[in-house]
């Protein structure tokens, strides 16, 4: 009898007692790169059988610091699966840039309309004035030299000269201004968003929040070799791309975590800073699905280089679905029913409340008046205040 109490004893500090019990051995202790198992328990499967064990959903973020030893395809195509529903591929000229000296494509309506500003009234403009004062220097330095004018003129003041430089310089700022006002009115005064994204600046990535679709990412950028792979632009591709419908207000909401960042996609003509402690705001309606890539604009680091941005445009059916991949719900839809009874139990259908809730006690109006608070009134105790 001893011996028995001994083995029992034993058995309960190792753990094994409830094993023994019940004739199985007992689990082996998880590794620890294991994904830890989800809090909600499973529902008990009928016959009596013992729930098995089910690995996260896509809530979960995948451990990419190793590769799949089972898998045939690279831990970052792996990631790339749930990264957007068409996975478009970059295109020359479009979204990226390709050497030129002029503004890359603009495909945004604020982006249109600031290329427009740009190339016909800044261009035209400082491309006139520069003209016209290199052209005055050199006929002041011909006609004037002491060769040809060994005699100086004494005049002081001339009326006529003097109004025309005080408004020629005062017509061309109208000129920029008008058009310039209107630009920067559009660009901070954004419509209704149909979409909004919250960015968070990152020494070296970037985070996205979708608030209204409960979709996360954590967005690095591609080491050289998976860019080749995966035929992207170097230092521009990253693991997890924003995904966005066409033809949707984006609100973009902008903030840091450590130091100051720049979030900005060039070719919709958006880029604003994220500073800690602070939430700025930019916006942008992408108007052709394709993939575009922007960068941080601002010096933040020694990994400064190495944290771009990637917008993929889909179409509003991909979005959804991407959305659903990622474990999001799109705003408005109804959440999926409640799952059946369990045996012997009785259900519960639309419209009707479970039976083993109380109801919720009758509300009657109130008859008498709310104490009143003398929070903040003097201590008038033994005759003075404290």
């Amino acid at each position: 009898m001893n011996t028995l109490l001994k083995i029992m004893a034993a058995a309960a500090a190792l753990g094994l007692a409830p094993a023994a019990a019940s004739g199985q051995a007992p689990a082996p202790a998880p590794a620890a790169t294991q994904p830890v198992p989800s809090a909600t328990p499973a529902a008990p499967a009928p016959g009596g059988a013992a729930p098995t064990a089910t690995p996260p959903g896509g809530a979960q973020p995948q451990d990419v610091s190793s590769p799949d030893v089972t898998a045939a395809t690279p831990t970052d195509q792996q990631v790339a699966q749930s990264t957007a529903a068409s996975q478009a591929v970059p295109e020359p000229g479009i979204g990226q840039p390709d050497g030129r000296m002029h503004l890359q494509d603009q495909f945004s309506p604020i982006g249109v309309e600031a290329a427009w500003f740009h190339n016909w009234i800044l261009l035209p403009a400082i491309t006139v004035i520069s003209l016209f004062v290199l052209a005055l220097l050199l006929w002041v330095i011909v006609r004037y030299r002491r060769s040809a004018n060994p005699t100086p003129s004494r005049t002081t003041h001339n009326t006529l000269l003097e109004v025309v430089w005080t408004l020629v310089p005062v017509l061309i700022l109208v000129l920029i201004a008008i058009p310039s006002i209107r630009l920067l009115a559009n660009q901070y005064d954004p419509p209704r968003a149909d979409l909004t994204i919250k960015a968070i600046g990152n020494q070296w990535y970037w985070e996205y929040e979708y608030p209204d679709h409960g979709v996360q990412l954590v967005s690095n950028v591609l080491s050289d070799e998976d860019a080749r792979r995966r035929n992207e632009p170097r230092l521009l591709g990253v693991d997890q791309r924003v995904v966005v419908p066409v033809g949707a207000t984006v609100k973009v909401l902008v903030t840091s975590n450590d130091v100051v960042h720049s979030w900005g996609i060039p070719a919709f003509w958006a880029k604003i800073d994220a500073v800690p402690g602070r939430v700025n705001e930019t916006w942008f309606r992408a108007d052709r699905p394709g993939l575009y890539y922007g960068q941080c604009f601002e010096l933040c680091g020694a990994r400064h280089a190495y944290m771009p941005i990637a917008v993929e445009v889909v179409s509003q059916a991909q979005f959804a679905a991407w959305v659903a991949a990622n474990g999001g719900q799109m705003p408005g839809v109804r959440p999926a029913a409640a799952a059946p009874a369990a045996a012997g139990q009785p259900g519960i259908t639309a419209g009707q409340s479970d039976p083993a809730t109380p109801a919720p006690p009758a509300v009657t109006p109130g008859t008498t008046t709310p104490p009143v608070s003398n929070q903040g009134a003097p201590n008038t105790r033994q005759g003075g205040s404290h």
